[in-house]
């Protein structure tokens, strides 16, 4: 049931994103349920090998490096869904630390209280 509703608060936090951006356009709300759950898909599995594969570049421009990582990640959601699009690199690291925000604001939302 928490996985529903973080993905459904996550789809929204990416139609609300796709609106604010100019340079990012998804087709629907249904689209943007399916942007969460592939980014979040792609940075469970691809961002980490990715991570550890530009580790010394990541440390030289002390981890500035990581937002094109997360650019990248977002690329490759644009890619792989017809109705989810980003207009570069600049706008889809733009729209991660956009969706970093927004997530780290609602993310005190989702979680669970411990009794």
């Amino acid at each position: 049931m928490r996985f529903i509703i973080s993905l459904l608060v996550n789809g929204l936090l990416v139609y609300l994103a796709a609106e604010i951006l100019p340079g990012v356009a998804v087709s629907g709300y249904m689209e943007a349920i399916l942007v969460a759950l592939l980014l979040g898909f792609v940075n469970f599995f691809i961002r980490p090998i990715l991570t550890i594969l530009t580790l010394p570049v990541t440390i030289v421009t002390l981890g500035l490096f990581l937002l094109v990582i997360n650019g990248a990640m977002v690329l490759l959601v644009d890619w792989l869904l017809p109705g989810f699009s980003v207009d570069g690199m600049f706008w889809a690291i733009i729209f991660a630390i956009i969706l970093a925000i927004f997530n780290f604001f609602t993310g005190g939302l989702m979680k669970e209280k411990k009794s």
